[in-house]
């Protein structure tokens, strides 16, 4: 005998094309898996049901199957394993979502970019690669696709502007090239209860001569990191160190470079999201910021600049003397999960991805009650940083739609897309995954209410202070084929095959080499147009990228305490 609708779901199913079995299945996952919601349950059942009208069409020309992919995080797991489901029970299309790493990922769009032949439907790929798409040509503007072929096909509650990280997929021509699905960004972490012992304190300030706390320069890091590697030693019963890392010779070894840590020191010039002329990766761009002129600091660059090799010693020094020996030998993935064993005392450069697998029960760095011993707040600063400059990265991962890829198809990977990013579902993701994409969900009440069990993440995000946190920029014209430059090079300086000034010299060199071959080539929009090689010292400054050489780069340590941290990115400040 058939199940009566609630009254409810019966008012989204009349006058439209839903039948009683599809809003049935959007019933029961609104019921039980999507909530707590931005949206009342009338407006889930409602948005669902503008999702099953929209499917019926493309199920009437034969579209039943889709194939999309995602990189290995919770959110995309959470996607893959559940909401795929919810989608095929709700709208009879079915989602193969495969689940592959982040270098398989760039890699098999590269491939797709190449042959003219999307592999995949959909793709979550990061905004690391819009100034790619903008110039490649090989990526459908969403702008573009909403407003003409995909119009019938988007979510009239899809409410854009809600989206936080819309901005960093959006293109210099001012499209929209790809939807958010996940952001996560790169803060400092620390143990808060062993930073708040009384004894610990006072050893510190008995030899450093200020008070143990969140470091805001790296010279204070530094110190940090020293004390509990070689005086503190020993806590709770095991072997602590001041630091991690990773860097072992792998793809993930580039992105703890080309995330930002060259800004961190102080690489690339002020400005917000990137640095202008010259942004995180040391490539300067024309005055129009249109053109990549250079990386190397013969053509006006940086990736080779003081501040760079500074930043790559640094790496260096401090994972061979302060981060457990296996780090070396480690890979992103690898070494993402450590710090919750409970050895580490802090680190620099800590994925907020990682917060959902860092606040588990019975784990040594979670309380009795559920409440973390750790906090996250702003990563410090090197020596060349200044105010206006990127504080950090930002990751994130967005829909991208090939123009190769069937309409049909599309239309239906789109619908997806949109379906795992609507508010129906979002608030429930960003619960399971933390990792935030729209307003309404960071300011929804379930956030105040366990906002002291996420360390800090929620006051991060509530803060307009996030935005110093950003994802590559425009002025990287290829990520794929830059991006493997990256961790070849740094890994022959992690070796001691090479200096760090050689390291960076080489890369520099090879990045020019590929701007070079990218200006012949010829794009769509934007093409490299190299600076003629000159003298280093015609470019080195203190007034602009690439800075020249500091005197002191270990000026005295700098400390804050973590709860006025808290109270600056509540008045949207960054530190």
């Amino acid at each position: 005998m058939r199940l009566k609708l609630t009254a409810l779901a019966a008012a989204a199913m009349l006058a439209s094309g839903a039948s009683w079995a599809d809003m049935k299945a959007a019933e029961k996952w609104v019921t039980q898996e999507f909530q707590p919601s931005s949206l009342s349950k009338q407006q889930q059942l409602d948005e669902m049901k503008w999702f099953i009208e929209a499917a019926a069409k493309l199920k009437a020309k034969g579209i039943n199957e889709i194939n999309v992919v995602s990189e290995t995080i919770d959110t995309h797991v959470y996607e893959s394993k559940t909401l795929a489901k919810a989608f095929e029970e709700i709208t009879g299309i079915k989602v193969k979502h495969d689940i592959i790493q982040e270098g398989d990922v760039v890699e098999k769009l590269q491939t797709s970019m190449q042959s003219g032949k999307s592999i995949y439907d959909g793709w979550i790929s990061d905004s690391d690669l819009i100034g790619t798409h903008y110039r490649y040509g090989a990526i459908i503007p969403l702008s573009d696709y909403m407003a003409g072929e995909g119009k019938e096909f988007t979510n009239p509650g899809l409410d854009l502007k809600d989206f936080i990280g819309i901005s960093f997929t959006t293109a210099p021509d001012g499209k929209v090239y790809q939807l958010p699905d996940q952001q996560f960004a790169n803060l400092y972490w620390f143990r808060a209860d062993w930073f708040e012992r009384k004894d610990l304190k006072e050893k510190f300030k008995a030899k450093y001569g200020y008070e143990l706390g969140v470091p805001v320069n790296w010279s204070a890091y530094e110190d940090i990191a020293d004390f509990f590697t070689n005086d503190v030693k020993n806590l709770d019963g095991k072997r602590v160190y001041g630091h991690m890392d990773y860097g072992k010779k792998d793809p993930s070894l580039g992105w703890r470079f080309t995330d930002a840590w060259l800004s961190m020191a102080g690489t690339a010039d002020k400005g917000i999201p990137n640095g202008v002329p010259v942004d995180e990766w040391g490539i300067r761009v024309s005055q129009d910021k249109c053109n990549p002129v250079g990386a190397s600091v013969t053509r006006g660059g940086a990736t080779n600049s003081p501040p760079a090799v500074y930043a790559l010693t640094k790496y260096v020094d401090w994972m061979k003397k302060y981060a457990p020996p296996q780090a070396m030998g480690m890979t992103f993935s690898e070494a993402g999960p450590v710090p919750a064993q409970g050895e580490i005392a802090q680190q620099i450069f800590w994925y907020t991805a990682f917060t959902a697998s860092m606040t588990k029960s019975g784990l040594p760095v979670v309380n009795a009650d559920g409440k973390p011993k750790w906090r996250m707040a702003p990563s410090p600063h090197g020596p060349y940083w200044k105010n206006g400059m990127q504080n950090g990265y930002q990751d994130v991962g967005s829909w991208t739609f090939f123009k190769s890829t069937p309409p049909e198809r599309r239309a239906a990977a789109w619908l997806y897309a949109q379906f795992v990013t609507a508010k129906t579902v979002s608030l429930k993701k960003s619960i399971t995954g933390l990792t935030f994409i729209r307003e309404s969900d960071i300011k929804h009440d379930y956030f105040t209410q366990h906002a002291d069990q996420l360390g800090g993440l929620v006051e991060f995000y509530r803060s307009p202070a996030r935005v110093a946190w950003t994802p590559t920029g425009t002025n990287v014209p290829d990520y794929p084929k830059l991006a493997q430059l990256w961790w070849k090079n740094v890994a022959t300086a992690v070796t001691g095959e090479k200096t760090p000034q050689a390291a960076m010299d080489n890369l520099a060199e090879e990045m020019d080499q590929v701007l070079a071959r990218l200006e012949r080539a010829g794009m769509k929009a934007c093409a490299p147009k190299l600076n003629p090689k000159g003298d280093p010292a015609k470019w080195l400054s203190d007034k602009g990228a690439p800075w020249k050489k500091l005197d002191n780069e270990k000026p005295k340590g700098e400390t804050i305490a973590y709860d006025k941290l808290l109270q600056a990115w509540k008045e949207g400040r960054a530190n």
